[in-house]
């Protein structure tokens, strides 16, 4: 074996006719058949491979090599301070602006007052978990008894890589990856009251029915306005810097460099003025002037969405009779309007100036910049303009006036949006921000596994043509396995874990050069809206297509199907209620099969004929449908059928349950012989003995009693008698086991009042 001279090998001794395993050795040797060249980008992610190393016979009887490997990820510490950095810097602006407001009314600055008080103390427990996380060394895995350490709650648990690569003496070789973390989950926070799904929706209930100290902002419309901050924050230093460009293109006397640097000004002066067309900052405006000393405020102003002002006679009554918008006799509601269309004329004021400089000067085109308005020759002709004047002076003027334009809009929309921000953090603040610490939590874990497993699937498709081409053009489907059961505290478990790997749909990557030895990916971005740097070594990013070498974002998809599989879920199915499983199976496949439809819509069709002759993914997706339809007890056939799906679309696949490791290894070493058997002809005798082999003690490593593992199995295979000794005790007695049965339903009550 190969793979053995780099490393240390335990040679044992195997008996295929006599039943035992046939594991071939163990090493610690790292992985050789992904290149050199590509060795330090994965050292930047994995870290302390243990390997084994396998034979099997096939169905015409000759063998098949397996190397199997469990490697940790560096990037279970490394992403959560990459973002609670991210957090901080955000958190610290918001408050910042939320200071500026300016002059508020009495009750408004009180809320002011008390809500910096709260989001200050947040921002200390955010830099103080960051610190304690700077000190961590030692193991690059949180186990699993640490998942109730504070200081780690935004640490992923026992996130790995587990690889199967197989040699087959026929078939080309083949990898399989599948990333195991335990579930993504506020730990340290407990579920007595649930999890995020529960507790956002009720959350948002008791905010809607809210009474009148506070303006009820819905969730998009609190997002909108994140977005809309966020893209002034962006837009306004670039429309400052292209202006400057085309002051220096003026000073240099070139028509080409004017004729750009207009093209670029007009582009994100545009995209400028288009961030505000919408009715949530005229309402913010006119909340925040009720809110100022003197401001009458009778009802609060509740926002409009820009439906609703395109469709008055679909409004309900309240909205069209405008009841609940206060009127002020000293509000102008128009004024809003001639400050943001300054903006846009100063432009075209600009424009028109460089198209007389250029035509004086001999040009015989104009400039022919982007703009949505007629232009106002006018306003540039108020301006004398002589062939032998000094571009420069012409212009400078009227860029002032654009810059002072947009600084005057800038000011007036940031302090609306800031207020509208402060509504949501006034109501019920311990609450609120606990929701926002929890699901901080839970999306930390959920991201440092998603950033894992897209950097190993982008390391071993590198030089795929169909995937790097899928990859910018429709982007990747994620699909996370879940085993746990709608019993206890797992199901806050699985509300937490619903809501962060939704949560994910945030994320979009970019991938860049790496300009020194530093590959560890970095994210910037906000709350709504990440984007995750993947560093490539040059000669790995040189490979890459055009569109990705450019900057392109690449989405992901992110799916969940949860089955629970140990004997709490028997306790559910039979006492207790297994809906929320359902319908997050049901939402899931919605999702699934909605990715399906972009990707055969999307790809080129010499690629889609190619592809449909391979694989039956629609015969797959409706049986996939009828499963989770049929509504069967721990019915696995949905996990095979999702992961099979993801597999042949080329996405990332995930397996999780409370902590990663009983149930998820039975998961994946099933699946694993299942691949064996179904695209690698492993002899059909075999298969079993395949299975106990990969599960055996001697090849997983003993488990301490201390680590108390979890229980579960995916096959039929004779279960520990630990685990059913209570229940064998019971059946001593057909009375103790009615005491037991009614004992269990009456906590099972218990916990659901």
């Amino acid at each position: 074996m190969g793979e053995i001279e780099d490393g240390e090998a335990d040679h044992i001794t195997t008996d295929i006719q006599g039943q035992k395993c046939a594991l071939v050795c163990e090493c610690t040797a790292p992985e050789s058949v992904s290149g050199k060249d590509n060795l330090p980008f994965l050292n930047s992610v994995l870290k302390n491979p243990v390997c084994k190393l396998y034979r099997f016979p096939t169905s015409d009887n000759k063998w098949m090599r397996i190397r199997e490997q469990m490697s940790e990820s560096i990037l279970s510490f490394h992403i959560p301070k990459e973002l609670i950095s991210l957090h901080i810097k955000e958190d610290l602006c918001r408050n910042q602006e939320i200071k500026e407001l300016g002059e508020l009314s009495p009750h408004w600055d009180n809320l002011r007052k008390n809500v910096l008080t709260h989001c200050d103390q947040m921002v200390n427990m955010y830099q103080d978990i960051l610190t304690e996380l700077s000190k961590e060394t030692g193991s690059s895995f949180k186990s699993s008894s640490s998942k109730g350490d504070k200081t780690l709650e935004f640490v992923p648990i026992n996130l790995h890589l587990q690889r199967m690569q197989v040699h087959s003496p026929h078939l080309k070789d083949a990898l399989y990856d599948v990333i195991t973390v335990g579930a993504p989950a506020a730990h340290f926070q407990g579920f007595k009251n649930g999890g995020l799904r529960k507790l956002l929706h009720r959350f948002e209930t008791e905010r809607r029915n809210t009474g009148y100290q506070f303006i009820y902002y819905s969730p998009e419309n609190t997002a909108k306005a994140k977005e809309v901050l966020s893209n002034i924050n962006q837009l306004q230093p670039l429309i400052a810097t292209h202006a400057d460009l085309l002051l220096n293109s003026a000073s240099q006397h070139s028509p080409d460099s004017l004729k750009n640097s207009l093209k670029m000004l007009s582009e994100k002066t545009e995209l400028f003025v288009h961030a505000f067309k919408d009715q949530l900052v005229r309402s913010a405006l006119l909340a925040l002037y009720t809110a100022r000393p003197g401001g009458i405020l009778k009802k609060p102003p509740s926002p409009k969405s820009s439906t609703e002002e395109s469709s008055p006679q679909d409004q309900p009554p309240l909205m069209r009779g405008q009841d609940s918008i206060p009127h002020h006799s000293d509000y102008d509601e128009e004024e809003w309007d001639r400050v943001w269309a300054n903006v846009g004329k100063s432009l075209n004021c600009i424009i028109a100036m460089v198209d007389k400089l250029i035509e004086r000067d001999g040009g015989s085109e104009g400039s022919g910049g982007n703009n949505d308005g007629e232009k106002e020759p006018s306003l540039a002709d108020a301006i004398p303009s002589h062939p032998r004047e000094d571009w420069y002076e012409q212009l400078y003027p009227l860029i002032l006036t654009l810059k002072d334009c947009m600084g005057e809009v800038v000011n007036r929309a940031k302090q609306s949006l800031t207020f509208v921000l402060l509504q949501e953090l006034a109501y019920s603040l311990p609450q609120c921000l606990m929701l926002t610490l929890r699901r901080d939590v839970v999306f930390s874990q959920a991201l440092a596994g998603l950033v894992c497993g897209f950097i190993i699937k982008l390391q071993t498709s590198l030089y795929d043509p169909g995937f790097l081409q899928q990859l910018h053009t429709v982007g990747l489907i994620v699909q996370y396995e879940g085993l746990l059961s709608t019993y206890s505290d797992e199901i806050g478990m699985l509300e937490d874990m619903a809501v962060g790997i939704s949560d994910l749909k945030k994320v979009a990557f970019k991938i860049i050069e790496a300009k020194s030895n530093d590959v560890l990916p970095v994210i910037t971005g906000r709350r709504e809206h990440y984007v995750v740097e993947v560093k490539l070594p040059a000669r790995m990013f040189e490979s890459l297509p055009l569109q990705i070498k450019e900057g392109q974002l690449l989405h992901v998809y992110p799916v969940l199907f949860n089955v629970g599989i140990n004997e709490q879920q028997t306790l559910a199915e039979r006492f207790g209620d297994v809906s929320l499983q359902e319908s997050i199976n049901q939402e899931n496949f919605e999702l699934l099969q909605e990715y399906y439809k972009i990707f055969m819509e999307k790809m080129p069709p010499d690629y889609i004929s190619h592809f449909q002759e391979q694989n039956d993914l629609k015969a797959l997706l409706e049986n996939l449908l009828q499963n989770i339809q049929s509504k069967k007890r721990k019915n696995v056939e949905i996990m095979w059928l999702a992961a099979t799906i993801c597999r042949k679309l080329n996405g990332i696949r995930f397996t999780c349950c409370k902590s990663a490791k009983d149930r998820t290894s039975m998961s994946v070493t099933l699946e694993q012989c299942s691949i064996l058997r179904d695209e690698h002809q492993l002899h059909k005798d075999f298969f079993i003995r395949a299975l106990d082999c990969m599960r055996s003690r001697q090849t997983q490593g003993a488990l301490n009693e201390s680590d108390d593992p979890e229980t579960g199995c995916l096959t039929d295979n004779k279960p520990t008698s630990r685990h059913f000794y209570p229940v064998a005790l019971l059946l001593v007695s057909s009375h103790l086991l009615v005491v037991w049965l009614i004992l269990s339903l009456a906590l099972l009550l218990a916990k659901y009042q």
